[in-house]
């Protein structure tokens, strides 16, 4: 199966940015890719096997689901290693680098949606990440 990729480079230390991805409460102010979306609850069993369960949903009501799945392995700052609820696999990798961290995301495609589009998406999760890491 293939693997889609994004990653983002913020401007912060490797703690700050781990804790911040995986501390749940953290993760309700960032994990939602466009302004007319939030993640209104978050929780998560941060131990290997696990937990999590990100409630993502618009902000009009129309829409929301529970994106979640376990921690498979866990390496503090430096890797996560997820199988997520309907079966794929997803790693997080933490790369410090001077004064700042490379974040990156390699998950398996689901099919409904094209490469492109799904790309496009958890990008622009990373993207908010980093806003909301850094302080925008």
């Amino acid at each position: 199966m293939s693997v889609l990729t994004v990653n983002v480079l913020v401007n912060q230390a490797i703690e700050k940015v781990w804790d911040s991805f995986t501390q749940a409460q953290q993760v309700q102010n960032w994990n939602f890719a466009s302004p007319d979306w939030h993640c209104p609850s978050a929780s998560n069993q941060f131990v290997e096997g696990g937990e999590f369960h990100y409630l993502m949903a618009a902000k009009d009501a129309s829409f929301e689901f529970d994106f979640w799945g376990t921690f498979d392995t866990i390496i503090p700052q430096q890797s996560l290693h997820i199988t997520l609820g309907d079966g794929r696999k997803m790693e997080v990798f933490f790369e410090k680098q001077d004064n700042q961290t490379l974040v990156t995301e390699n998950f398996e495609p689901e099919t409904m949606n094209t490469h492109e589009l799904q790309v496009m998406g958890w990008q622009s999760i990373l993207n908010q990440f980093k806003k909301y890491v850094e302080g925008e």
